[in-house]
C-alpha cells in the first residue's frame, strides 16, 4: 500500500450501535404489540385479598336501578373485577388499577362502559367462568 494512503476505519464500532438500537427497537415494539394485544396482557393482575370495601354503597345509587344493581353485583365479585382492565381507558386518563377502581368512586356511576363490563363480569362469575374467559369476551365485545 502506499504511503499517504488511508482506508476508510473500521466500521464494526458502529454496526454494534446500528445492530444493538435495531434489536432494542424492536423489543419495545414487541412489548407495546403484546401490552395491547388480545391475550389478555392489558388486564391487572387481581390482588391477593382484595375486598369490595372501598366500592361505594349501591344505595347511594338507589334512584337509578340499573346502577344500583352494577355497584352491589362488584361488591360481590371485587377480585374478579379487580382482574380486568376497563375500556373507558381511565387506567391511561385518570390512573385507575383495574375496573375495580371505577366502582371505588362516582366514576362508574357516569359512564356506560363501566357498567357494561362490571355486569358482565358478575354474570359471567355466576356462570362460572374463570377469569381469562370473562377477560376474553370483555375484549371481544369492547376493544373494537
Amino acid at each position: 500500500m502506499a504511503q499517504g494512503s488511508s482506508r476508510p476505519p473500521k466500521s464494526g464500532g458502529r454496526l454494534r450501535v446500528v445492530v444493538s438500537a435495531a434489536v432494542l427497537v424492536l423489543g419495545v415494539g414487541f412489548l407495546a404489540y403484546a401490552w395491547t394485544s388480545d391475550d389478555g396482557g392489558h388486564h391487572p393482575t387481581p390482588r391477593s385479598g382484595v375486598t369490595a370495601e372501598n366500592v361505594m354503597p349501591a344505595v347511594r345509587y338507589a334512584e337509578v336501578p340499573r346502577i344500583e344493581k352494577v355497584y352491589r353485583e362488584v361488591s360481590g365479585v371485587p377480585a374478579a373485577v379487580d382482574g380486568i382492565y376497563c375500556y373507558c381507558h381511565c387506567m391511561e386518563n385518570m390512573e385507575h388499577r383495574s375496573l375495580l377502581t371505577c366502582f371505588e368512586s362516582d366514576h362508574a356511576a357516569g359512564c356506560d362502559v363501566c357498567l357494561s363490563e362490571g355486569d358482565m363480569v358478575y354474570r359471567m362469575t355466576q356462570q362460572g367462568r374463570s377469569l381469562d374467559q370473562i377477560r376474553q369476551a370483555i375484549d371481544r365485545t369492547f376493544s373494537s
